[in-house]
């Protein structure tokens, strides 16, 4: 492995936690989406140390993560145990760490409530891995996306898509297509700002994917069963009755919400392919992307729904629940007094941040040394 990068220590990398603009529950279905980075972000600051172990502090959650080196690949203590699988996935990409490394966590992005903070974390911790490595590389985002999914979702078989990896690396606007291949366009739009609400709510993933990515797949298989020809791609909206016959009431109703949230998202992608945005044309394409994940696909719940009715009455253009659903954030745009539509969501019970579309991952080059304990 050949490299002339030569960092400078501390190493200080952050990244940003992500928004779903578009696409919930399609990318599973090999449909795009699209998603912006927010100005929330998980950072470490850390630097080489003699001895073969990792020592990190996470003051936010008053924890320590502490461990050797050796050997290689590490066994797994728990479930998602992402600071050891960063390690061996770039293990088995060639990277070997002789010395140790000892730094600190800290963030900003709401944990558990769908925004990507643990792609954040496996983002900046890759990062960081790659710039203390024996032989150091400063990685490009999409390749800091690809050893994240890895890391994330391979290693542990979980499910789950590649827009939490691409959108807070790379950073901005990107609309993405995992297949047949990758494919990645980014924006640098105008937009104003953003109100993320947290409902405070437990995520439930596991009965949301079990209800809507298991229904959705179902109702595929019923339609290519009796029509071969069925692409999701480029069955139009208005003939989903074709299909009703084959279907029960929630399996059509999924097909038909599927259908919409694919027309939305291209009508938003040609918006930013243009380059020309149009505020409260975004904000209605939101509103109907919430519509069908309400009362369609049911992620929503009514806490949600009353952060997202009391943004709408307070100002904000659109909103929509973001994420797998079943709990966790929503978001609001409002473009025009943030902050009124704060205090809405936070009056019907959430816990509002007011938020700008940001860069992806970064290193920071003013980190002072000896700033680490």
């Amino acid at each position: 492995m050949n490299s002339t990068f030569s960092p400078h220590f501390p190493v200080s990398i952050s990244t940003p936690g992500r928004i779903c603009l578009f696409g919930e529950h399609q990318d599973y279905l090999g449909l795009p989406v699209i998603a912006a980075a927010i100005s929330r972000r998980i950072s470490i600051v850390a630097e080489p140390i003699t001895t073969p172990e990792v020592r990190l502090l996470l003051p936010d959650i008053d924890a320590k993560e502490r461990f050797p080196l050796t050997p290689l690949p590490l066994p797994y203590q728990h479930e998602r145990d992402y600071f050891r699988s960063a390690i061996n996935v770039l293990f088995r990409e060639g990277f070997r760490f002789s010395n140790g490394i000892k730094g600190e966590v800290s963030g900003n992005i709401p944990i558990n409530a769908g925004t990507s903070s643990s792609s954040a974390l496996l983002i900046t911790w890759l990062n960081v891995l790659a710039q203390l490595a024996d032989e150091p590389q400063e990685l490009t985002p999409k390749r800091l996306a690809e050893l994240a999914y890895k890391a994330e979702v391979l290693e542990f078989g979980e499910p789950g898509g590649m827009m939490d990896h691409y959108a807070t690396a790379v950073g901005g606007v990107i609309y993405l297509e995992s297949k047949p291949t990758i494919h990645v366009e980014t924006f640098q739009p105008k937009l104003g700002a953003f109100v993320l609400g947290d409902s405070l709510e437990p995520k439930d993933t596991i009965g949301v994917l079990k209800h809507v990515k298991l229904g959705m797949l179902q109702a595929m298989n019923k339609i290519s069963q009796f029509d071969p020809s069925f692409s999701l791609h480029t069955f139009p909206q208005n003939a989903a009755d074709t299909y009703q016959h084959l279907l029960t009431q929630a399996e059509f109703s999924l097909f038909k919400g599927n259908l919409s949230d694919r027309d939305v998202l291209r009508e938003a992608l040609a918006m930013f392919r243009q380059g020309r945005i149009d505020h409260h044309s975004l904000g209605n394409l939101l509103n109907t992307h919430q519509t069908s994940l309400r009362d369609a696909k049911l992620v929503s719940t009514p806490k949600i729904d009353r952060m997202i009715d009391e943004a709408l009455r307070a100002g904000a253009y659109g909103g929509k629940i973001n994420g797998s659903g079943g709990g966790g954030c929503m978001f609001a745009y409002a473009p025009e007094n943030p902050e009124v539509v704060a205090e809405a969501i936070e009056r019907a019970g959430g816990k509002a941040y007011i938020i700008w579309v940001d860069q992806g991952t970064i290193m920071h080059s003013n980190t002072v040394p000896g700033l680490i304990s």
